[in-house]
């Protein structure tokens, strides 16, 4: 999920005031089953969309509820490049959608994504001290989150507003069990290599019930690194993070007090216990294969805030085990999983999962250790092509957003079944092939939430979810 592989959309002006976009949609023609090794029925085969945004099968529909460029409530556009998102039950048949916008500092197209406009025209609107950063001539950075209300009877969008201000690239990040947001910034530019006037790198939290800005309180015990996801252990408050980087790292946060991060704690990386130093993602050679487990470790990091942008090295150094391109990641039950987008001999993505020990952060996790599964790997792109956000369906399957950026091959969201088969559930068909992401369910498993990443739609999506077939 790097900015500079945004070049490769055709994007323009016109691409964000698309106001044509139908609203609603049900599928209609079908454009036949796509069979391939390890796939299981699913919904059937994908019905083509005479809008061309999504193709979805029978029985499924669409509504567009948020795109770039709307008016939000507090008078700004929402900005562009939709990625990571979370539900949050409020009162009522209302939810909020808190979602991050990988918007940076580098690229002149990401600048005019951000709420201020395209032509910076209601920038005025947004004061630069309630925000994290500003350019270095005082203009607030881009990126941040956005929150959308949303009426799960009404279908109805209530009001959307710019909830985190002055941050960049935010990528992906997680719900907490305590009901707030984790927006990841994907990036470690500091002043003296962009266009910034404070170093970047952290996690952020928002609050879902905030009805306006909240303060720009980076977490930054929890290690400043090319952030992108972030899944609490609802048992021991425990954060796992990822990182997006072919050599990256897996790390997780010790709170010293579990639902209060802005107090500190520990970070530390896995490491294979066997294995120190071990490259997990099969590229060079392969060192595990579908289904083997790992028992782990954890290795404790020191000088998190790493002013010279090498933490990865350190821990790969320490023994830590490299990840190649952490991204999503999601708790289930008693287990989470995070996928490696560009792991696997193809570099087309692997799953992992991880449980964690009965006695997970403490000393007894020596003895019974926590362990880590291959759980899914990419042999044919057609299978799943770069995995990276991804959630837990209320049915208990993986759903998986894919993150390739081609000409040729169209992005899917996947779903993933317990044993590991796969089966398709959405087809982005909209100019430009941008990845999906934020993919999350409503409280009552009704309706999936997904975005369209560039130049920013969200849908919520209804159909019989409960009717897959494996």
């Amino acid at each position: 999920m790097r900015p500079h592989r945004r070049d490769l959309i055709a994007g323009s002006a016109a691409a964000l005031a698309f106001v044509g976009l139908a609203r609603n949609a049900h599928a209609q023609t079908a454009v036949g089953a796509e069979t391939y090794v390890n796939q299981v029925a699913g919904y059937g085969p994908l019905i083509r969309d005479p809008n061309r945004l999504l193709d979805l099968p029978e029985g499924f529909s669409y509504q567009v509820i948020s795109q770039s460029g709307d008016t939000m409530d507090d008078g700004l556009f929402v900005p562009g490049q939709f990625d990571g998102m979370g539900c949050f039950p409020l009162d009522g048949p209302r939810v909020a959608l808190v979602r991050n916008h990988e918007l940076g500092s580098s690229s002149g197209l990401h600048r005019n994504l951000g709420p201020g406009g395209f032509h910076q025209e209601r920038l005025g609107l947004l004061d630069p001290a309630r925000g994290y950063d500003t350019y270095k001539d005082g203009r607030p950075l881009p990126g941040g989150t956005t929150t959308l209300v949303y009426d799960l009877e009404t279908r109805r969008t209530v009001r959307q507003f710019l909830s985190l201000s002055g941050t960049s690239t935010n990528c992906c990040g997680g719900h907490t069990p305590w009901g707030s947001w984790l927006t990841c910034e994907e990036t470690e530019a500091t002043p003296a290599d962009a266009d910034v006037a404070r170093a970047h790198g952290y996690v952020f939290e928002v609050p879902a019930t905030a009805t306006g800005l909240v303060d720009p309180v980076p977490l930054k015990a929890m290690g400043r690194f090319d952030h992108e996801a972030a899944c609490v252990d609802p048992r021991t408050g425990i954060v796992y993070l990822t990182e997006d980087k072919v050599d990256g790292l897996f790390y997780r946060f010790i709170p010293t007090t579990p639902g209060r991060l802005v107090e500190g704690g520990r970070l530390q990386a896995m490491a294979f216990r066997d294995a120190r130093g071990a490259d997990s993602s099969n590229h060079e050679t392969r060192i595990w294969s579908v289904g083997d487990w790992r028992e782990i470790v954890w290795i404790d990091m020191e000088d998190v805030e790493s002013p010279a942008g090498d933490l990865r090295q350190r821990g790969h150094a320490a023994g830590a085990t490299l990840v190649a391109r952490g991204e999503g990641i999601f708790w289930g039950d008693g287990e989470m999983y995070l996928t490696a987008t560009s792991g696997g001999p193809i570099q087309r993505g692997q799953i992992l999962r991880y449980v964690p020990s009965r006695f997970e952060g403490s000393l007894g996790e020596r003895l019974r250790p926590g362990r880590l599964q291959l759980f899914v790997e990419s042999t044919d792109e057609k299978t799943i092509n770069m995995g990276d956000n991804l959630c837990v369906a209320p049915w208990g399957h993986l759903i998986v957003c894919e993150d390739n950026y081609s000409a040729d091959i169209r992005n899917h969201v996947k779903g993933v079944t317990p044993d590991g088969k796969l089966y398709t559930i959405a087809r982005n068909v909209f100019t430009g092939n941008a990845e999906f992401a934020g993919a999350c369910f409503s409280p009552d498993g009704q309706v999936m939430f997904v975005n369209i990443q560039y130049p920013g739609i969200t849908f919520a999506i209804r159909g019989p979810w409960t009717s897959v077939r494996t």
